[in-house]
């Protein structure tokens, strides 16, 4: 169904192109301050300026050709420099909140030109766990690629898996027994502790290291006693990922691993065809690619090295054959790439090297940069003996919090409610959390304020849910069926204020689709529960004795639920029915 934004947006549209024949497109947006009516439409100063007109004139004759039909009850005025302000009229919003009932996807409307788009997330090393410093990758890629799946694109998840290079050597070369791989491997219980001890080996046992770097032509060259190794300890970590993955609930499965290994047969002829189209120069041995502007902190060329002067090659090199891969095989019209923002330079010069080889000529790759997560000293998060937090154990603590809030709230769960509130309140706390944060700055990790029950927080709107559903337990069956056929009256602005909330939902999915930045819907869904909470407190509902009114304030109630329930699956996090 159309929203009442894209209907003003639509008219906003024709009115120009009849007043001003040409492409241009108006900026409408929603306006918070009741004297500027609802909705404001912005084109009249872009406009003057093209066509040397003051910006009012301008705005007079957008308005002249303005046809909002029954959307507005009082006619558009001009304010300030020349916007066209507009106050949707009751009936406007009762009709459409009728036809919202009967829309189970929340009033989004799903695009007219679904696209293939790749989503790039997850990317933790092998023979490594995963830790803090995945987090964001994981739950801003997942958002991302559930709110592209929602609107109806299809999409590739990809993990990007850090499973190659030298270092494989070195861990492969560990699990020999007296120079040999035996045909019985060991599980590997702690990754970390497996990598740390044969590094530690690696950096004080020479003869093992000479033994490991031998091994790394091996497995290289494709032996295959080497690559059984390699392969059960890719299998090793990988019922790790999947493990963190599912307690996380993202949709990463083993299916999506396209680790660095997957592009291993790619990267010589990248190489080849770089060089031979003179984007790629020999430096100090090296193959190198340059990109105009990027430079070093000295002033200097950066040069990102794609062939190393003894013939092996660097992440820049995958990422290279990644995003050719994406575009020739994938058929991608975007890649989008959840990557830490101090990887900007390089995705940088990716992007730059890949569209001057004619590679992504009809393929868009966008990189969804975000910042760090601190601690309270503005460091990086850390325990308290300085390690990096396991993500596994944050996942824990996350969920045994959260068991501690429940018991002290109420103690009439059963053991296993308990359990599964705490996983969904204390995972739902650490992903709304990160998402709703802008995602291209830091912040600090700050357990209090997570799982805090007021706030624009995860547990704040999970209760808002349950709250909306034992209201409605109480209503029904007998009091009301909803569905489009439900009458709905505003007696108050209160109700008012929620049904244009309701109605921004479409405007906001879209904006996160162009924009890839999933604290837009964080920030909305915290504004429509407030508005839920004025709109209950203001506005009796199993009290009121007038049954059109009852009706329409609990159909209200109902719509409210569903978007919020909506809202948070796309960002990943369970909504339990009570609390």
């Amino acid at each position: 169904m159309q929203s009442l934004y894209s209907r003003v947006e639509d008219a906003a549209r024709a009115a120009i192109s009849q007043a001003f024949p040409g492409d241009h497109d108006p900026v409408v947006r929603w306006s918070a301050k009741p004297e500027f009516g609802d909705l404001q439409i912005n084109a009249a100063m872009a406009l003057a300026k093209t066509l040397g007109e003051k910006p009012r004139d301008v705005a007079q004759k957008i308005l002249e050709h303005l046809d909002l039909g029954d959307l507005v009850g009082i006619e558009p005025e001009i304010a300030g420099p020349g916007f066209i302000n507009v106050t949707l009229s009751s009936a406007a919003l009762t009709h459409y909140a009728n036809k919202l009932l009967g829309d189970d996807r929340s009033g989004v409307a799903s695009v007219a030109h679904p696209q293939r788009i790749v989503v790039d997330y997850g990317g933790a090393n092998i023979a490594k766990e995963m830790h803090i410093g995945h987090v964001r990758s994981t739950v801003i890629g997942d958002s991302l690629n559930r709110t592209l799946m929602f609107l109806g694109h299809t999409t590739i998840k990809q993990d990007h898996l850090g499973d190659w290079g030298t270092q494989f050597g070195m861990l492969v070369e560990f699990l020999c027994v007296d120079g040999k791989i035996p045909e019985t491997l060991p599980h590997l219980d702690d990754l970390d502790m497996f990598y740390k001890q044969a590094q530690a080996r690696f950096k004080s046992d020479e003869e093992f290291a000479t033994r490991a770097r031998a091994r790394v032509s091996l497995l290289q060259g494709g032996d295959a006693d080497s690559l059984r190794a390699w392969k059960h300890i890719y299998d090793e970590t990988m019922t790790h990922l999947l493990t963190v993955y599912s307690r996380l609930g993202v949709l990463l499965t083993a299916q999506d691993s396209r680790g660095e290994s997957f592009y291993n047969d790619m990267l010589a002829d990248i190489c080849s065809e770089l060089e031979e189209k003179d984007i790629a120069v020999i430096s100090d041995g090296a193959l190198v690619v340059y990109k105009d502007g990027v430079v070093d902190r000295d002033g200097n060329p950066f040069g990102l090295i794609i062939r190393k002067s003894d013939g092996g090659y660097g992440y820049g090199t995958t990422d290279l054959a990644t995003l050719k891969y994406c575009a020739d095989v994938d058929k991608a019209d975007r890649v989008i790439y959840a990557v830490d923002a101090r990887q900007s330079q390089h995705f940088q010069i990716i992007f730059d090297v890949a569209q001057r080889a004619g590679w992504i000529n009809h393929t868009s790759p966008e990189h969804a940069a975000f910042g760090s997560i601190l601690g309270e000293d503005g460091t990086p998060f850390k325990t308290r003996s300085g390690d990096v937090v396991k993500l596994s154990d944050l996942l824990d603590e996350a969920i045994d919090r959260a068991g501690k809030l429940i018991a002290e709230k109420s103690s009439e769960f059963s053991n296993e409610e308990r359990t599964e509130l705490a996983e969904a309140i204390g995972i739902g706390a650490i992903k709304y959390g990160d998402l709703s944060n802008n995602r291209a700055k830091n912040y600090v990790f700050d357990w209090d304020r997570m799982l805090a029950m007021e706030g624009n927080t995860a547990p704040y709107l999970q209760y808002a849910i349950a709250r909306i559903n034992s209201l409605i337990r109480k209503a029904l069956p007998d009091d009301v069926a909803f569905g489009p056929q439900s009458e709905f009256v505003i007696s108050s602005p209160h109700e008012a204020t929620l049904i244009k909330q309701l109605s921004r939902f479409d405007e906001v999915i879209r904006e996160v689709e162009l924009t890839l930045e999933p604290h837009r819907l964080c920030t909305y869904l915290f504004e429509l529960a407030q508005s839920f909470t004025s709109m209950y407190e203001n506005c009796p509902v199993l009290k009121e004795p007038e049954d059109s009114l009852r009706k329409s304030r609990l159909a209200l109630c109902f719509l409210s639920a569903r978007t919020l329930r909506q809202g948070l699956d796309l960002l990943g996090i369970k909504s339990p029915e009570r609390l």
